[in-house]
């Protein structure tokens, strides 16, 4: 048998190997997908990752010539809608396009949670990265690193930082800044972004973490200033904006992220098809249209995928023990 030609290109080398999985005796006889597939939201419509997933549904839905359902269900920081996939049957016809708080975060949040983010899914594909920047109310003269440090050592314990609310996401990445600087910055709990950002506007609160695309229009605006991004590339949303890293807090970086998983047991013949059609159509134009729309694309298959989940969950879950945040 002779060796996989190395100038393949990659996607047509991942989907020789599905179909060769799918071929493989004791396999489900009927094809996959021979009937729609559901793609599960655990946040409203209209968020980044629901918009991300409708974005993903149509580009499968032509490539497996099935309907690709999205259903949002929505609730407790999207550990409702996780837990409906981790219980599904494992034949990947419901999936997960799941974020980093029903993930990565909620085993530090929630004492009883009723899935393992690790052991409960199967990795398919990383999709993207919704990287954090840390605005500042415009009255505060702030405009970069080095003057926030400064100001917040000249007056210890009197700034504040305000969050989506308590174990959300950019409260995570709020306590992980005051670790990695030592800054003495107060946590503001809110319920959401839009609130949080309209009190920042407003100068109620000084600080806060939130994705590019909701803080950017109020730093165009001239009503808050953009300290840094929690990246390790510049946006390019915002190529004005420099990253921690290059301000001098090396490696650090915050956000949320989207990838697709499946129910743990879901035959592997149908993850590699999955991940190499997901992998096709990132390529053909679905990583412009997520860039377009503030996340950074990855596009990471299933083994560096699972690698990053397993990084994640220690390392929000360092972050908790260190802020004293407990489960409840």
């Amino acid at each position: 048998m002779r060796a996989a030609d190395p100038r393949l290109p990659r996607r047509l080398l991942l989907g020789a190997a599905a179909a060769a999985a799918l071929a493989r005796p004791g396999f489900a006889q009927a094809p996959w997908p021979n009937r729609p597939v559901r793609l599960i939201v655990a946040y409203p419509a209209g968020g980044s990752t629901d918009i991300a997933a409708r974005l993903l549904a149509d580009r499968l839905a032509r490539v497996w010539g099935q309907p690709v359902i999205v259903e949002n269900r929505a609730g407790a920081a999207g550990t409702i809608g996780a837990d409906s996939v981790a219980k599904s049957a494992p034949d990947g016809y419901t999936l997960l396009l799941a974020a980093s708080p029903e993930i990565a975060i909620a085993r530090s949040t929630q004492r009883n949670l009723p899935y393992d983010p690790v052991a409960d899914f199967a990795p398919i594909n990383l999709l993207a990265q919704s990287p954090f920047l840390l605005v500042a109310f415009a009255g505060l003269n702030v405009s970069n690193l080095a003057e926030l440090t400064a100001l917040a050592r000249a007056r210890p314990g009197t700034l504040n930082y305000a969050s989506f609310g308590i174990g959300t996401s950019n409260h995570f990445v709020g306590e992980l800044f005051k670790a990695e600087t030592g800054l003495d910055i107060q946590h503001i709990p809110y319920r959401g972004s839009g609130p949080m950002m309209n009190d920042m506007v407003a100068g109620s609160v000084q600080l806060g973490f939130d994705t590019v695309p909701a803080a950017l229009p109020h730093v165009r605006s001239g009503r808050l200033r953009a300290i840094g991004a929690a990246m390790l590339r510049r946006s390019p949303l915002a190529p004005d904006v420099p990253t921690f890293d290059e301000q001098g807090l090396r490696g650090f970086t915050g956000g949320s992220w989207v990838g697709l998983v499946a129910p743990a047991r879901t035959p592997e013949p149908v993850i590699a098809r999955i991940a190499a059609d997901t992998d096709r159509v990132m390529q053909d134009g679905l990583a412009r249209e997520l860039e377009e729309r503030g996340l950074a694309p990855e596009n990471l298959g299933p083994a560096p995928f699972r690698a990053f989940i397993e990084t994640e969950v220690r390392k929000w879950g360092d972050v908790a023990r260190r802020a004293n945040i407990t489960a409840s």
